[in-house]
């Protein structure tokens, strides 16, 4: 038998053998290790530059100086295990966002993603000789166009892809709660207006603009399914933290393989956006009006009213990512309560490789 290929896509003119996109985690839980890991089996790997310093550089006087120390570090280090491509996830609602993508870019990263608000000004951070790729994150078709336009009319510049995100994945959602369970704002609803969009733009500007999609993809029949509605890659990012790659801690992880299908709830964020997390014991508390934060220590999302938030996300998150969920919580995708066990990046891989080739219906090997 023919040993088996994904379906090959590529991103920014770099190739991928796996149409997989690794969807940036913060605060911490994706970092070089799990990036890297990733991209040595073909997907792209993700680094989260939210709250990054936080966790690599405690009580550093300067925050957003931290910050992009830490972001530097994490980049280098996962070029020194991987010749794949890296990506970084960096929220326009960071206050520090300017210095994170300059920061990137520096770097050399083959991908900025960048959702949580409109990255209306990416393109100016570019420099004559620049290879990295700009990929906003979008939640339907009317998001795309905005960006689009923008960009063509103040930087000349198409965006190298899409990352279409529908209201089935974990963190913070591009939509409201009231939108979250009907069926026009579905995934396979959002996905034909947005690969029309993707065209519109090829044909416009002379390369090719993928369409990632991503939320709520789980298994490899998910993905054989996306792709066959046209989408060049998936994006993921539940299905990665219970592996032993992923940079979160133990007991971070062992949350999702304990939580169930009722554990998953939406919350309101502290920023202003509703969220799917795992709905512990912390989360609770808070919406009982019993956690209040002390002071704003970072000053961190822009869209965040630290006087009036029940907690501070970036602390409890933080805390998640140590272990310490009695103060934190996990964000988690709708489909989480489906992890059963820790794996790791490539076991993972081959389960995804097989059960895509159980829905196309091919038989091949795998060596």
């Amino acid at each position: 038998m023919n040993q088996f290929t994904w379906n090959p896509f590529s991103l920014g003119g770099k190739a991928l053998s796996a149409p997989i996109v690794q969807g940036g985690m913060g605060v911490g839980i994706s970092l070089s290790r799990l990036a890297s890991a990733v991209a040595n089996e073909g997907g792209v790997g993700v680094i989260s530059a939210a709250g990054i310093g936080m966790l690599k550089k405690p009580g550093a006087p300067n925050y957003a100086k931290a910050n992009a120390e830490a972001l530097r570090d994490e980049i280098r280090k996962a070029r020194a295990m991987t010749r794949g491509v890296l990506g970084v996830n960096i929220m326009v609602a960071l206050t520090d966002f300017a210095e994170l993508v300059r920061t990137s870019i520096e770097e050399g990263i083959d991908v900025i993603f960048s959702g949580a608000g409109l990255p209306l000004d990416l393109p100016s951070y570019r420099k004559e000789g620049c290879r990295t790729a700009l990929v906003p994150i979008v939640s339907g078709r009317r998001t795309a166009r905005i960006i689009a336009k923008w960009w063509r009319e103040k930087y000349s510049y198409t965006p190298d892809g899409f990352v279409l995100e529908g209201p089935k994945a974990g963190g913070h959602l591009g939509f409201k709660e009231s939108e979250l369970d009907q069926p026009q704002f579905q995934l396979e609803a959002l996905l034909p207006d947005v690969l029309e969009e993707a065209r519109r733009l090829e044909e416009a500007g002379g390369k090719p603009v993928p369409v990632i999609a991503g939320g709520g993809v789980f298994t490899g029949g998910d993905i054989h399914r996306i792709l066959s509605l046209g989408a060049s890659a998936v994006q993921m990012a539940t299905r990665f933290v219970a592996t032993e790659e992923c940079d979160a801690s133990d007991a971070f992880k062992e949350a999702y393989v304990q939580c169930r299908k009722e554990d998953i709830g939406i919350i309101k964020s502290p920023v202003g956006m509703p969220g799917r997390a795992i709905t512990d014991a912390f989360l609770k508390a808070a919406a009982n009006g019993e956690k209040h934060p002390k002071a704003c220590p970072f000053h961190c999302i822009s869209t965040c009213k630290g006087e009036s938030a029940p907690y501070c996300i970036s602390v409890a998150l933080l805390n998640a990512c140590r272990g310490r969920m009695e103060h934190g919580f996990a964000f988690v995708g709708e489909n989480g309560w489906r992890i059963d066990r820790i794996t790791t990046v490539k076991e993972l891989f081959s389960t995804l490789r097989e059960e895509f080739c159980a829905a196309a219906g091919v038989q091949q090997d795998f060596a």
